[in-house]
């Protein structure tokens, strides 16, 4: 299996949920998938917390220099 993304893992995510909503696993394997789904979800949520720091704005100051500001929400 190759490198882990976050395209692969939300793709797994999404699977999970399919399956869970499906209603056709017992209680123990929608244990497993829900506790699979959780860590998906964190490694998702990790990516795209990394990704957002890694943003920033770029605007024009009064002289027209651009100035490199840190993303804010």
């Amino acid at each position: 299996m190759g490198k882990k993304t976050f395209e692969t893992a939300l793709k797994k995510l999404e699977e999970i949920v399919k399956q869970m909503e499906s209603n056709a696993l017992d209680l123990e394997d929608a244990v497993k998938k829900y506790e699979t789904g959780i860590k998906e979800a964190k490694y998702c949520l990790d990516i795209l917390d990394k990704t957002e720091k890694k943003i920033s704005l770029l605007s024009v100051d009064n002289s027209g220099n651009l100035q490199e500001k840190p993303f804010k929400q």
